[in-house]
């Protein structure tokens, strides 16, 4: 297939499973449903319709004929009485009268058509009907002398009932049979809707308390296979913490008696040294044994991403941090990781700087968080590589000592498992910009 009529075709398709499975059970079925139609009134329709207003039309012509060559009145009276009696017509002349002017016919009804082309050859011009003011009856006007000669007749004699039938038994049938088919592909693609949410949540972070997989074989299978997997990544990801926060906790004892011994060092410019490193890591162990805190069993909720924000801000009152919020936005998050993803970002922001800008704004499907400060800035190059644990550029963003290089680096854990993104970038304050992406 060429590769535009490809790409028109993928544009034209509608995207979603249900709607391709529908298109692929109604279309054949319409398609055939179209063709029976054709065949119908091609074969049976408008050829009994033609034979009938043939028909109909020989008995007006023989009619008019006879009516003409009759000379006596009670004759022609006795005509008209009789075909009123036994061919279901309804024969008046009315004297001194023209045929109306307004053509009321239809180019798309198949009756109108069939009886202007019997009727032209045998009356030519000096005829006019009316299949539309009358519901079951056609008014059919024919010159005659001085005046018309009305004929009202039926429907059915020119149209075929059976029309109105099939019409009834074809549509109705093929429309019972495309609900039912909605009703059963929608029970089939429900179970797959199913795992791509759950897959969705799974991947924001969110915990999936219980999936239970259904629908045909194989999508059972796929679902059975995701929940293994997930519950091995949970399995995985609680070890991680449990491990980091027993090895944080287990080295605050030695920390703690190698403080006391150093307190009793004769040595005092060595033993502050020392200190200084204890001190560094004891700030490491207690952001380890935090994170894990906020990280490990941690509900996710909807929350007001506005309110977050401002929570956060209000611990650095006297601050420069100017806080610009487009409107209110509710987001699936774990409140507390967020929270300390933003006091890392806003506290690296002003540990580097004087000021700080946090700009909130929500998309089509994300929810975007801006933080600029008016630090030194880091260089593009150096932009992968601090989102990297206890990594510390030693420039003049490395003169801070207060941090161990995890801020950047939880940060970024904490957005990604909500299923986000975080990127670095210049800050137009001339400092260092972090974007944050999270789904909506």
């Amino acid at each position: 297939m060429p590769y535009g009529l490809n790409n028109l075709i993928k544009k034209i398709l509608p995207k979603r499973l249900f709607y391709r499975s529908l298109i692929i059970v109604a279309a054949p079925m319409i398609l055939l449903q179209i063709i029976i139609t054709v065949v119908f009134f091609d074969s049976l329709w408008i050829k009994s319709n033609k034979g009938m207003t043939r028909s109909l039309v020989g008995e007006v012509e023989t009619l008019f004929d006879v009516y003409r060559t009759q000379q006596d009145q009670k004759q022609k009276e006795t005509l008209i009485a009789i075909y009123n009696k036994n061919f279901d017509l309804t024969v008046n002349l009315i004297e001194n009268e023209i045929l109306p002017q307004k053509k009321t016919e239809r180019w798309y009804s198949p009756i109108d058509r069939s009886l202007r082309r019997e009727l032209k050859p045998v009356f030519g011009t000096s005829y006019w009907f009316d299949t539309t003011t009358y519901k079951e009856k056609v008014d059919l006007r024919i010159k005659y002398k001085n005046g018309v000669l009305q004929i009202f007749f039926p429907k059915d004699k020119i149209s075929p009932s059976s029309a109105r039938i099939f019409a009834l038994w074809i549509t109705l049938p093929g429309l019972l049979l495309i609900m039912i088919a909605i009703i059963f592909l929608k029970n089939q693609t429900r179970p797959i809707v199913n795992l791509a949410k759950a897959a969705e949540r799974f991947g924001k972070g969110e915990f999936v308390k219980e999936f239970r997989p259904s629908g045909a074989q194989e999508i059972r299978q796929a679902s059975y296979e995701f929940d293994k997997m997930r519950k091995r990544i949970t399995i995985h990801l609680n070890q991680r913490s449990d491990m980091l926060s027993g090895i944080s906790h287990d080295l605050r004892t030695p920390l703690t008696r190698l403080k006391l011994q150093l307190a009793l060092l004769k040595q005092q410019d060595l033993a502050k040294k020392m200190s200084n490193d204890i001190e560094e890591m004891e700030r490491m162990l207690n952001e380890y044994l935090e994170f894990s805190r906020h990280q490990k069993k941690e509900e996710t909720e909807s929350t007001n991403i506005n309110n977050i924000i401002n929570e956060v801000v209000k611990k650095y009152e006297g601050k420069q941090i100017d806080i610009s919020i487009e409107k209110d936005t509710m987001i699936n998050i774990r409140p507390n990781s967020i929270k300390r993803c933003l006091s890392n970002l806003i506290e690296n922001g002003l540990s580097y700087g004087k000021k700080v800008s946090v700009f909130s704004n929500n998309t089509k499907n994300n929810l975007l968080i801006i933080i600029d400060d008016d630090g030194p800035g880091i260089d593009e190059s150096e932009y992968q590589n601090v989102m990297k644990p206890f990594y510390r550029i030693d420039k003049s963003r490395g003169q801070n000592k207060s941090g161990v290089g995890l801020g950047l680096s939880i940060a970024n854990d904490i957005i990604r498992s909500h299923g986000g993104d975080i990127s670095l970038a210049k800050s137009p304050l001339n400092g260092l910009r972090v974007k944050i992406s999270l789904p909506l």
